[in-house]
């Protein structure tokens, strides 16, 4: 049976219950936030930069069972870390880019 949602409950973006986190306190946040995250220096998040997610687009890959069943027993995101791993080996064999010049606006 499915269960009605109200807006104001259901996340804009990704699978986060936002209406139960804005109800949250900050010892809720603490008591349930992983180690890693304790003891955060208050400017911690001063010099973070907001890194968009880049567009994907959706294509049909023919791969081989094992290679496929292996990153799905991974777990969710599986085709996310497929992606990842293209990506690094695109990287890789690429040749370095060269720097970028600014065109000089008197000479055209």
């Amino acid at each position: 049976m499915k269960l009605r949602q109200k807006l104001s409950d259901v996340p804009s973006q990704g699978r986060a219950n936002l209406a139960r986190l804005r109800a949250m306190t900050e010892e809720e946040i603490m008591r349930t936030s992983p180690p890693e995250l304790a003891n955060l220096p208050d400017d911690f998040w001063d010099s973070a930069v907001l890194v968009p997610p880049v567009p994907k687009q959706a294509i049909s890959l023919r791969v081989d069972d094992d290679v496929l069943d292996w990153f799905r027993k991974q777990g969710p995101g599986y085709q996310s870390r497929m992606n990842a791993i293209l990506r690094t080996y695109m990287e890789r064999m690429r040749p370095a880019k060269k720097p970028m010049r600014k065109k000089n606006k008197a000479r055209g």
